[in-house]
C-alpha cells in the first residue's frame, strides 16, 4: 500500500513532461496507476472482509513516533475501492473530455493523480499525523484543480473560497486530533477509536475534528464552497465532488463513530447539521437551471443525508450508511460525467436551452435515468436498497425511544421528498422536449466517451440486483458497533412489505407531486438572499480585506525612521520589562582584562557619537565602519583571530556596498529629507543603548554552570579532526545552523539581484560575451606599449578619464594574483588555522572588487565570466552533497572523515571531507560579493551611463 501511495507521487512527476509526446493520451497512463490500486485492493478483499486487518508501518522519526502506518480494514477497503475505481474511470474520462489544445493539460492530469493519491493514502492511513497531512494535501491539490481555468475569475474565487473553508476546517481537526492523541498516548488513530473517551477533553476534542469533517464534505454552514467549486472542469467535479474530497469527512466520522457516537453532542450535532443541510442542498437544487448545480446542490442534500446516517452511531445504521455511501458515489460521479458529455457535445447546461436531447442521445438518456432512479430510491437499483435500509434502521431507533430517531427519520423522509424532485427536475430539463426551446444537435454519444458513465451507472444496478455484495462489506464494518436488541439488519433488495418500504412510496409519490407543482417553474433565484451563508463569507472576506488595508496604509508608511523606530520601541518595551522584572544581577563586574580593551572602546564610543554628528554619508559610513573594526581588535585581544579576521573582513565588504549604493544617493545627509523629530530619535537611541548594555552585564553575569563550549576543542579535534574549533564547529558540529545561514545568505543574494535587475543576474551584458566585451577590448586596447607589452587590466581605459586611476590600477595589478592565493590558502587551511570558507570568499570577493573598482564593469565581467547564480547554487549542492552522502553508508548525516598521506614535493598531507562542505561556503560567500559587485556596481553603472546618454 505505501508502494502504490509512492507510485501515485512518482507517475504524477512523470505526467508534465510525457504530455508534450502523449497529448490528452497521458490520462489513459495516469489512469494505469489507480486502476493497479483497485485490482490490489479487490484482491484484499477476502482477507479484510475475513477479520484479518492488513497494514504496513514505517518508521519515519522513531524518536518523534511518526510512521508512515496504513490499515486497510472493512471501511477503509471499501472507500479505497470508490477512491481507486471512480479514479480510474475519472481518468479515462477525461481522455476524451478535453480537447487537444486544452491549456496546460499536463498539469491537470499530474494534479489529478496525485490528488487520487492523497485521497487514497487518506483512507488507509491508521496515524493522526499522517492523516492530516493527506488530508491538507487534498486541500491543496483541490484547490489547483478548481482553480484550473486560471484565467477565469470564478474559478479563482471558488477555489480560494475552497481551500479557506477546509484549511480552517482541518486546522481545527489538527487541534482535536493531537487532544486526542495526547489523551490517549498514541497517534495511531484506530488505538484513539478502540480507547474510552470522557470527560470535557474528549468531548471539545470531538467537537474540534468534527468541525473539519464537516467542512470538507460541505455540511452546514460550511456548505457553500461545493456548488462555488463548480467553476472546475466537470470531471474534477465527478471524482473530487461526489466520490473523493467530499467523502473525506463522511469517512473520517465513519471511522471515529465506533468510539465517539455514544459521548455527548457527538449525535445531536451530526444529526441535526445532516437534517439541515439536507432540507437545505434539496431545496435550493429545486430552484437552479444550470445542470451542474442541480447536482452540485443535490450533493450538498446526499452529504447531509450521509451525515445524520453515518453519524447516528448504531450497528444498522452504519451499515445502511456504508451503502448509501457507495451507492452516492456511484450515481453522483454518472451524473456528473453525465453533465459533461452533454456540456461538451451539446455547448450548455442551461435547462433552459436543452430540449428533444432524449431522442437525439438515448444512450445517454438511458445512463442518466438509471443514476437518478437510484438518487430517487427506485428498485432494483443501489439506491433502493440503501434507503430502504436507512428507513428500516432509523424507524428501530426512533420507535425504541430515541428522539433523535425521531428527527432524523422526519429528516430523512423530508429530504427524500426533496431528492426525488429534483432528481426528475434534472431529467425533465437535460432530456425532455419543451415547447419554444429548439432541439439540440447534434450530441456525439461515442462509446469510448460514454464508457466510464455507462459502467458506474450498471454498477448501481448490479448493487441493486445483488446487494449482497455490499452487504459483505457494510456488514463487516458495522460490526465494530455494539450490537442491538433485535436481529441484524441485512440488505437486500426485497424484505417483504414492511413500513421502510410504505416510507419510499410515500417519499416516490410525494417527491413527484412535489415536481409537478415545483419543480418544471424555470425562472427561479436559487439564491436564499443576504442571509445565506456564501453572503456571509463574502461579508466576512470583505471585512478581513478592509481591516488589512486599514492596518497596511497605518503601519506602511514607506518611512524607514518609522518603521525603525516601531522595531526599537518595542524591543525596549518587551526586553526593557524583562530586565527590570529580573533578579539575579551579577555582583563581580570586570570591566577590562587590558588597558588596550580600553583604549579601543574609547575609541568605539568616540566613532559612535561622531557618526550622529556626520553631516556627509560617506563620512558616517566610515566612522560606523569604525566600530566594526575596534570590535575585530577585541577580538583579537581576546584571542579569536577567527573571528577578528572575519569580522575585519565583513567591514571592509560592506564598505565597499555601501560606496556602491552611496554613488545614486545625496553627498550630504538630509539634502532630501530633513532629519525630524530629533528629540524622539534620541531618546529611542539612548533606550536602545542603553538596554543593550543592561543585556550585556546580565547575560554574562547569568551563567552558573560551566559552558559547554569547553568541550569543543576536544569534540573539533577527535570528532572534526581539526584544530580550528571555530571552523570545525561551523563545517562540522553544527554543520546543520550553517546550512541554514547559507541558505539565508542565497536569498539575500537573490533578493540584492532582484531589487536591481528585471529578470535575471545576466541581464545588460554583465557576462562578457565573444561578441561583446572580450571583442571589444581586444580590438581597441590590446595595442603594443613602449615595453612590447599588452595591457593587463584590459577595460581600464575605457573608463572616462575623470574616473581612472593609473596608480590604482597598479596596486589592484600587483595584488589581486597575491589575494586570489591567499584565499585558496585560508579554505585549505581553515580547518586547522585560522581561515575556512567564509574568510575565504570574502577575501576573494575583495580582490574581485578590487578589479572592478580599478577597471570598471567591463573589467569584471572580463574577470568573472561565472554567473553568480550558478556559483550559488553550486556552492549549496556542495553543502547539502556533502550532508547526505553520509546517509548511504549507514552513518548520520554531516559525518566527516579523514584520509591522510605522502605526496610528493608536498610531504605529509591529510584531508577531511567536511573541507568540501568548506568549498561550498567559499561558492556561496563568492556568489554574494559578485552579485553584490554586479548590481550595486555594473548595474548602477549602466544606468548611469544610459541616464547621461539620454541628457546628451
Amino acid at each position: 500500500m505505501i508502494a502504490l501511495i509512492i507510485a501515485f507521487a512518482a507517475v504524477s512527476l512523470l505526467l508534465l513532461p510525457l504530455t508534450h509526446r502523449l497529448g490528452r493520451s497521458v490520462f489513459l497512463v495516469a489512469a494505469l496507476v489507480p486502476a493497479a490500486a483497485f485490482i490490489y485492493t479487490l484482491g484484499q478483499g477476502a482477507t479484510v472482509l475475513g477479520g484479518t486487518v492488513v497494514a504496513e508501518r514505517y518508521a519515519w522519526v522513531p524518536q518523534l513516533d511518526l510512521a508512515v502506518s496504513v490499515r486497510l480494514d472493512p471501511l477503509s477497503w471499501a472507500l479505497s475501492l470508490v477512491v481507486a475505481g471512480v479514479g480510474t474511470l475519472v481518468l479515462l474520462y477525461c481522455a476524451r473530455y478535453f480537447h487537444h489544445d486544452e491549456a496546460h493539460l499536463g498539469r491537470f492530469a499530474a494534479t489529478l493523480l496525485a490528488f487520487a493519491g492523497a485521497m487514497y493514502g487518506l483512507v488507509l492511513a491508521d496515524d493522526v499525523y499522517l492523516l492530516f497531512v493527506f488530508w491538507e494535501a487534498t486541500s491543496v491539490l483541490s484547490y489547483l484543480l478548481i482553480g484550473h481555468y486560471t484565467e477565469r475569475k470564478a474559478s479563482r474565487g471558488a477555489a480560494l473560497q475552497a481551500l479557506l473553508v477546509t484549511t480552517l476546517g482541518g486546522l481545527a481537526m489538527l487541534v482535536g486530533l493531537v487532544m486526542l492523541a495526547t489523551e490517549t498516548g498514541t497517534s495511531s488513530l484506530s488505538a484513539i477509536v478502540a480507547a474510552d473517551h470522557e470527560g470535557a477533553l474528549a468531548i471539545t476534542a470531538m467537537l474540534l475534528v468534527l468541525v473539519g469533517a464537516l467542512s470538507k464534505s460541505a455540511i452546514f454552514p460550511f456548505h457553500f464552497w461545493l456548488p462555488a467549486a463548480m467553476a472546475a472542469p466537470t470531471p474534477v467535479s465527478a471524482y473530487l465532488h461526489a466520490a473523493a474530497m467530499v467523502k473525506a469527512g463522511i469517512y473520517l466520522i465513519a471511522r471515529m463513530a465506533p468510539g465517539f457516537a455514544e459521548v455527548p453532542l457527538w449525535r445531536e450535532t451530526l444529526v441535526i447539521l445532516g437534517v439541515f443541510t439536507m432540507l437545505l442542498g434539496g431545496w435550493t437544487a429545486l430552484k437552479q437551471t444550470d445542470l451542474k448545480l442541480v447536482l452540485a446542490h443535490g450533493t450538498v442534500s446526499q452529504l447531509g443525508f450521509l451525515t445524520i446516517v453515518i453519524g447516528f452511531g448504531s450497528r444498522d445504521t452504519a451499515l445502511a450508511g456504508l451503502a448509501l455511501l457507495l451507492a452516492h458515489a456511484l450515481f453522483k460521479s454518472t451524473l456528473f460525467l453525465v453533465v459533461g458529455i452533454i456540456d461538451h457535445r451539446a455547448g450548455t447546461r442551461d435547462l433552459r436551452r436543452l430540449s428533444g436531447l432524449g431522442r437525439e442521445a438515448p444512450r445517454l438518456a438511458i445512463i442518466a435515468a438509471l443514476a437518478l432512479l437510484s438518487m430517487a430510491g427506485l428498485p432494483p437499483l443501489a439506491g433502493f436498497v440503501a434507503k430502504e435500509a436507512v428507513f428500516t434502521s432509523l424507524l428501530e431507533e426512533a420507535t425504541a425511544g430515541a428522539a433523535l430517531g425521531w428527527v432524523a427519520l422526519i429528516g430523512v423522509t423530508l429530504g427524500s421528498i426533496l431528492t426525488v424532485a429534483y432528481s426528475a427536475r434534472f431529467f425533465w430539463g437535460a432530456f425532455f422536449s419543451k415547447r419554444d426551446v429548439e432541439t439540440v444537435r447534434p450530441v456525439d454519444e461515442n462509446i469510448d466517451f460514454l464508457f466510464a458513465p455507462a459502467v458506474l451507472a450498471v454498477s448501481g444496478l448490479v448493487l441493486g440486483i445483488f446487494p449482497a455484495v455490499m452487504d459483505v462489506s457494510a456488514a463487516a464494518y458495522s460490526e465494530s458497533f455494539p450490537p442491538g436488541s433485535g436481529e441484524s439488519y441485512h440488505l437486500a433488495l426485497w424484505h417483504g412489505l414492511e413500513p421502510a418500504l410504505a416510507f419510499s412510496a410515500a417519499t416516490l409519490v410525494l417527491g413527484a407531486a412535489l415536481f409537478m407543482l415545483r419543480g418544471r417553474r424555470i425562472a427561479q433565484n436559487g439564491s436564499l438572499g443576504r442571509f445565506s451563508a456564501a453572503a456571509g463569507y463574502g461579508r466576512v472576506m470583505g471585512a478581513i480585506d478592509r481591516t488589512a488595508a486599514r492596518t497596511t496604509g497605518l503601519t506602511q508608511r514607506g518611512s524607514l525612521p518609522f518603521y525603525l523606530g516601531v522595531i526599537l520601541s518595542m524591543l525596549v518595551g518587551t526586553v526593557g520589562l524583562a530586565a527590570i522584572l529580573n533578579r539575579s544581577w551579577p555582583t563581580d563586574i570586570r570591566l577590562w582584562d587590558f588597558p588596550a580593551q580600553l583604549a579601543i572602546g574609547l575609541v568605539m564610543i568616540i566613532a559612535s557619537l561622531a557618526a550622529t554628528r556626520a553631516t556627509k554619508r560617506f563620512q558616517a559610513v566610515v566612522l560606523v565602519g569604525v566600530t566594526g573594526l575596534g570590535m575585530s581588535a577585541l577580538f583579537a585581544l581576546s584571542g579569536a583571530p577567527d573571528l577578528a579576521l572575519t569580522q575585519i573582513l565583513v567591514e571592509t565588504m560592506t564598505l565597499v556596498a555601501f560606496v556602491l549604493v552611496l554613488r545614486r544617493l545625496p553627498a550630504r545627509l538630509g539634502v532630501q529629507n530633513g532629519s525630524g523629530h530629533r528629540v524622539v530619535r534620541a531618546i529611542i537611541a539612548i533606550a536602545v543603548g542603553t538596554l543593550m548594555a543592561v543585556v550585556a552585564v546580565v547575560a554574562t553575569g547569568a551563567r552558573t554552570a560551566l559552558p559547554i563550549s569547553l568541550a569543543w576543542p576536544k569534540l573539533a579535534y577527535e570528532q572534526g579532526h581539526g584544530s580550528n574549533t571555530v571552523n570545525v564547529a561551523l563545517v562540522d558540529l553544527r554543520g546543520w545552523d550553517t546550512m541554514g545561514e547559507l541558505s539565508v545568505v542565497i536569498a539575500a543574494a537573490t533578493g540584492v539581484a532582484s531589487l536591481i535587475f528585471l529578470r535575471s543576474r545576466t541581464e545588460t551584458a554583465v557576462r562578457p560575451t565573444r561578441t561583446t566585451t572580450f571583442t571589444k577590448i581586444r580590438a581597441t586596447l590590446e595595442s603594443p606599449t613602449a615595453s612590447g607589452r599588452g595591457s593587463w587590466l584590459l577595460a581600464g581605459r575605457t573608463l572616462d578619464a575623470r574616473n581612472r586611476s593609473i596608480l590604482l590600477e597598479v596596486v589592484v595589478r600587483l595584488i589581486f594574483h597575491s589575494l586570489m592565493v591567499l584565499s585558496i590558502y585560508l579554505l585549505f587551511a581553515g580547518h586547522n588555522a585560522p581561515g575556512g570558507g567564509f574568510a575565504a570568499g570574502l577575501v576573494a570577493g575583495l580582490a574581485f572588487a578590487a578589479r572592478y573598482l580599478a577597471g570598471g564593469r567591463e573589467e569584471l565581467a572580463a574577470a568573472t565570466p561565472l554567473d553568480a547564480g550558478k556559483l550559488l547554487g553550486a556552492g549549496l549542492t556542495l553543502a547539502v552533497g556533502t550532508a547526505l552522502v553520509p546517509l548511504f553508508f549507514g552513518v548520520d548525516a554531516l559525518t566527516s572523515t579523514w584520509v591522510s598521506g605522502h605526496v610528493w614535493l608536498f610531504g605529509e598531507l591529510e584531508f577531511v571531507t567536511s573541507t568540501i562542505f568548506d568549498i561550498g561556503v567559499y561558492f556561496v560567500v563568492i556568489g554574494l560579493a559578485l552579485d553584490v559587485l554586479r548590481s550595486l556596481g555594473s548595474e548602477v553603472d549602466r544606468q548611469q551611463e544610459e541616464d547621461l546618454a539620454v541628457k546628451s
